[in-house]
């Protein structure tokens, strides 16, 4: 996983099958782990919660919390 320096952070509506891009930017920050996530890498996250996860384990530890 790449660490964006600069760039902008994105703000993105998270849907079952995708996004949608509130805010232009070129990466969204994991919520558990605050790693920059490239835009082209996001594959996991919460629809409920409207939260992006760097990786398949933070997504389901995020989901197991509750």
């Amino acid at each position: 996983m790449l660490m964006r320096q600069g760039g902008r952070e994105a703000r993105l509506h998270y849907m079952a099958n995708g996004f949608r891009m509130l805010v232009q930017g070129d990466h969204v920050k994991c919520a558990l782990s605050g790693a920059a996530i490239p835009l082209e890498e996001v594959r996991y996250w919460s629809v409920a919660k409207q939260q992006p996860y760097a990786t398949p384990e933070l997504a389901t530890k995020a989901a197991l919390e509750g």
